[in-house]
């Protein structure tokens, strides 16, 4: 690892795979939220928000979805008269 930049709190170390690691003066290797500002603070990474799926991008531009419901219409119930044997 190359040490990228020295400070009184924290060095930054360029990793061979391209990925930089953060030491703090206490000898302790930094993670996420506190890496992520000290690079960006150094210009060092650019975070993009991340992108929409496309149906909530197409929802948010156009109109509300509206789904129609067919019509329901109650039949009239039909009952049946029981046939009588003839004999």
């Amino acid at each position: 690892m190359k040490i990228v930049k020295k400070t009184a709190e924290y060095s930054i170390y360029k990793k061979r795979n391209d990925r930089y690691a953060i030491k703090d003066s206490d000898g302790k290797w930094l993670n996420a939220e506190k890496k992520i500002a000290i690079l960006q603070d150094e210009n060092l990474i650019k975070l993009t928000q991340p992108s929409k799926p496309e149906s909530e991008q197409i929802n948010e531009t156009d109109e509300p979805e509206v789904t129609e419901e067919p019509e329901v219409t109650e039949e009239p119930e039909v009952t049946e008269e029981p046939e009588s044997k003839k004999e």
